[in-house]
């Protein structure tokens, strides 16, 4: 494929990828709306207020931690419609019996066998760049979100929300990497690089999206 049909080929599967993040995203709109009364009111008795800036910033990333869920946590493609119609007409279980001895002769423990790989194909290829991508909000929001961001927090919050994906998929049918890990990990680390490129452009805007003291404007 040229290098235009490959990056379509890209945009292709991310949008497909997205719809699939859409119903679980739909959810937790829901439930933070309906929870975000009494997240005020225990922010009224810490005696702290949480902007607009950081109530978008704090909904987009419940949003996309759910939509993240929906791709992961799953069996493969379970959000597609075609897998619902297929499964509601009796056609096909909604979670597939697992093979436990598969999964034992395909669990990946040796690290950069999937990366190495990603040089000789375009799928595999793409999977490394998303595997980078899908988790560079975690490392970016948990800057952006917490007070006294550090990288450290940032790749340990990738780190184990990757491992403990990756273990919940060996239970379910799904393959499991230890390059994913790696990969995620690398990724939550970069979104806090991007935060941090944020911060040295505007700081007063990152300030937006903490909590405040009532009646004063940055909380420590």
């Amino acid at each position: 494929m040229s290098l235009t049909e490959t990056l379509w080929w890209y945009l292709e599967n991310i949008w497909e990828y997205f719809f699939q993040m859409l119903p679980c995203m739909g959810i937790a709109l829901l439930l933070f709306l309906l929870l975000r009364p009494l997240r005020r009111r225990r922010l009224a008795r810490l005696h702290l207020s949480s902007g607009p800036w950081r109530e978008g910033g704090l909904l987009l990333f419940v949003m996309f931690v759910a939509g993240l869920a929906a791709l992961t946590l799953f069996p493969s493609y379970f959000w597609r419609t075609g897998y619902w119609l297929s499964a509601l007409r009796g056609e096909s279980p909604w979670f597939p019996p697992v093979d436990f001895r598969l999964q034992l002769q395909t669990l990946q423990l040796e690290p950069f066998q999937e990366i190495f790989r990603a040089f000789r194909g375009p799928w595999v290829m793409f999977l490394m760049v998303a595997n980078i991508g899908i988790f560079s909000p975690v490392g970016f929001f948990t800057a952006l979100l917490w007070r006294k961001p550090r990288w450290w927090k940032s790749l340990l919050a990738g780190f184990c929300a990757s491992v403990t994906i990756e273990f919940i998929q060996f239970f379910i049918g799904r393959s499991t990497d230890i390059d994913d890990v790696i990969l995620n990990t690398s990724g939550a680390l970069a979104g806090f690089w991007i935060f941090c490129l944020l911060r040295v452009i505007s700081q007063k805007f990152v300030e937006r999206f903490q909590c405040h003291p009532r009646g004063g404007y940055y909380c420590e």
